[in-house]
């Protein structure tokens, strides 16, 4: 019964998440860019897997992977020798990296390298940085000074890298850190962080997903340079021809065992972690396991219907849209329509709904998830804009990136450590399957048709994606501080105020 209602709950927060990229969708099918009605059915079947799967999945995630993770994060953090820890941090950030889904999309992407290749160096790249990640949090490194340092070493590699692989490095590090990987990761950080009791242990359970990010980014960029090849290549995806509904259903119906044995792949490495983990340290007791494999079994019902709908339903919509303003005597209004679709798109990463949550769980309600869902959605809108001007202009990527991160580490100096860690970690969380399957299809769409490299103008977009919450989660941590500040200096007024008259009628 308690199940059935917070399922309910759940699912209604999607049709909120979900509504309206869907009434803008509507709203240009009828007015700037028409769809056929196949296509406009194809999106609406989506619409509606996607509202029922992020409602079980954002249940199942809060009853079994974050349980998980934060057991296994307590359990490491126990342990006396630091060797162990880190080898189980590398084993584990292997595994769930090769399982992420959206990792399989990125491989399709760049022929020049083989996908296994590709795969087991972006898997790498994540299980020696959440290594590090154990290691700062360890050895009390602050979070900043390591960023500072490695994207010194993105930008340095960026630079001897072949420009095609550039956009594409950058994206693969916001789509590793997906579904799968989000609510597991933050988990085991919040677990690692649990049992030190000095001031800094509530910021240093943030900060995993930022450098596990950063894992692909240099694995890809390594893997351009080692390879020299003349160019990646992008193969359109066909857009499925369907004249009646149930051509629709069909067509999601033939697609949603494919999407089943996937998230099927992506959850088995993690259960079997978790079996062993429960045999060797006994910490779950009965009733805990029941609503953890509860959990699972949401998480995989949820996650293959998410998927089905958005890769079906969301991606051909997406491609069509894009293409078609860029053909129109408008195309400028790319621009503004991305900027739209971008503020509310990421209220549909069901990956930001877990953040958001753990956010405002870990700081005692002081960063709300109010707070964070306006940053974020302001965050993603500028950075679609971005996008979609590189796509009319042909602007490389790096006139935006190299600027953007600069300023974002150079914020990183003047506001809290705990913002810094949650505003890097927002950056790999929203960009997830919702930009990999509507966004990145909108832009590639857009860029075709406009006559532009979809490899340097339309790749990309998920890093801009990954980028600008950067700053707007900053910005709003330091406007944050200095209304504190104000406040505090208010209340001191105050005191002093009611002193002196005290003192008067004394």
């Amino acid at each position: 019964m308690l199940h059935n209602l917070k399922l309910k709950e759940k699912i209604f927060e999607s049709l909120a998440s979900v509504l309206p990229l869907t009434a803008i969708v509507l709203l240009l099918s009828v007015t700037l860019m028409p769809l056929s009605s196949g296509a406009l059915v194809l999106f609406l079947f989506g619409a509606l897997m996607l509202i029922l799967g992020m409602g079980f999945f954002t249940l199942g995630a809060d009853m079994s992977m974050m349980s998980m993770g934060e057991g296994i994060g307590v359990e490491m953090s126990r342990a006396k020798n630091i060797i162990g820890p880190l080898a189980v941090c590398f084993i584990l950030g292997m595994l769930i990296t090769i399982a992420e889904p959206d990792l399989q999309v990125l491989a399709e992407q760049v022929p020049a390298i083989p996908n296994m290749v590709l795969i087991l160096a972006v898997a790498a790249g994540v299980g020696f940085f959440l290594m590090v990640a154990q290691i700062r949090i360890f050895f009390h490194i602050p979070l900043a000074k390591m960023l500072v340092f490695f994207y010194a070493l993105i930008f340095g590699l960026a630079i001897l890298a072949p420009d095609s692989f550039v956009p594409v490095s950058f994206d693969s590090g916001g789509v590793t850190t997906g579904p799968v990987t989000v609510p597991f990761i933050m988990a085991l950080g919040i677990g690692m962080a649990t049992l030190r009791s000095d001031k800094n242990s509530r910021e240093d359970s943030f900060g995993l997903i930022s450098l596990c990010s950063v894992g692909p980014i240099l694995a890809v960029l390594l893997l351009g340079v080692f390879y020299e090849p003349d160019s990646a290549l992008y193969s359109p995806t066909e857009i499925p021809v369907v004249e009646t509904t149930k051509d629709a259903a069909v067509l999601f119906a033939h697609a949603f065992p494919e999407y089943l044995r996937e998230v099927a792949m992506a959850l088995v490495p993690i259960i079997l972690v978790f079996i062993a983990f429960q045999l060797l340290y006994k910490r779950y007791k009965h009733h805990q396991l029941m609503r953890i494999a509860t959990g699972f079994a949401f998480v995989y019902f949820g996650l293959s219907l998410f998927l089905c709908g958005v890769n079906v339903g969301f991606m051909p919509v997406g491609q069509i849209i894009g293409a078609g303003i860029a053909e129109s005597s408008h195309a400028w209004l790319l621009i503004p329509i991305g900027m739209v679709i971008g503020y509310f798109i990421v209220a549909a990463e069901p990956a930001v709904h877990v953040l958001t949550k753990q956010v405002e769980e870990i700081s005692n309600g002081f960063v709300t998830a109010k707070m964070m869902q306006s940053a974020l959605s302001i965050g993603v809108c500028v950075s679609v804009g971005i996008a979609m001007l590189r796509i009319l202009t042909g602007i490389s990527i790096l006139w935006f990136l190299i600027p953007g991160y600069a300023f974002a580490l150079l914020l990183t100096r003047h506001v809290s450590p705990i913002f810094t860690g949650i505003a890097f970690d927002s950056g790999g969380v929203s960009s997830g399957p919702m930009t990999a399957t509507f966004l990145l299809p909108f832009a590639m769409g857009a860029c075709e048709a406009a006559g532009g490299n979809i490899m340097t103008d339309a790749f990309g977009i998920v890093a801009m994606v990954a980028m600008t919450p950067l700053i707007t989660i900053q910005l709003m941590g330091l406007l944050t501080q200095m209304k504190e500040k104000a406040k505090q200096r208010y209340i001191a007024v105050q005191l002093t105020q009611l002193e002196d008259d005290i003192l008067y009628f004394d």
